[in-house]
């Protein structure tokens, strides 16, 4: 896709989904990186359901270690790979408390130390906790972005290099959640609504549903 258009999908794309928020419910950094860390393999209504019932009882690190794996578990059990993620939960409830003053860090470099917490799931952090301009590559922005021609890439990686060149840094946060929001109301993984698509006549997509 040429700079022109990439600059033009991403003009409609604003004025399609303005004011984009996250769609978990958090009040804390904390709270949003238990919450992305349960969002893998999980409906973030799920997760938004399950944080609910969790944060009543458990939102600081101190509570969360306080709950242990079991109660954490017990809570979270209806949202995929409860055990994986109740340990990770409390691991990285742990490494707060020991190594970060009970403060989520602002770095990716950190971030991506604590246990369950990789790129996209720090990205999510930075991004919405802090601010920080990031752009965080889940399902729906990696089939997005190189379905329609924002990136060329095979990964999760050169995807959000691609996205992190060809979009200006002062649009990244949004432009994450305006992919997120293309890709679950009109660009699906099956059935993509082609003919209904603000940007099909600069969409690369060669097999559009027209």
């Amino acid at each position: 896709m040429t700079k022109k258009n990439m600059a033009e999908v991403l003009n409609r794309l604003s004025k399609t989904y303005e004011n984009p928020k996250p769609m978990l419910a958090f009040t804390t950094p904390f709270e949003l990186v238990v919450a992305t860390v349960l969002s893998a393999q999980c409906t973030d209504v799920r997760v938004n359901m399950i944080t609910r019932e969790l944060y009543a009882v458990a939102n600081t690190p101190e509570d969360m270690l306080k709950l242990g794996v079991d109660g954490v578990r017990e809570i979270i059990k209806s949202c995929g790979l409860s055990n994986s993620k109740s340990k990770n939960i409390i691991g990285l409830s742990q490494m707060l408390l020991d190594d970060f003053h009970r403060q989520v860090p602002q770095s990716m470099e950190e971030l991506i130390k604590l246990p369950g917490v990789g790129r996209k799931t720090a990205n999510v952090v930075l991004s919405n906790a802090f601010g920080i301009p990031a752009i965080a590559v889940d399902t729906h922005v990696f089939r997005v972005s190189n379905r329609i021609g924002l990136a060329d890439a095979k990964d999760v990686l050169a995807t959000e290099k691609d996205l992190m060149k060809n979009i200006p840094k002062e649009m990244w946060s949004d432009a994450h959640h305006w992919l997120i929001y293309h890709g679950r109301k009109i660009c699906s993984a099956r059935s993509p609504k082609c003919s209904s698509c603000i940007i099909s006549d600069l969409c690369m997509f060669p097999d559009k549903n027209l």
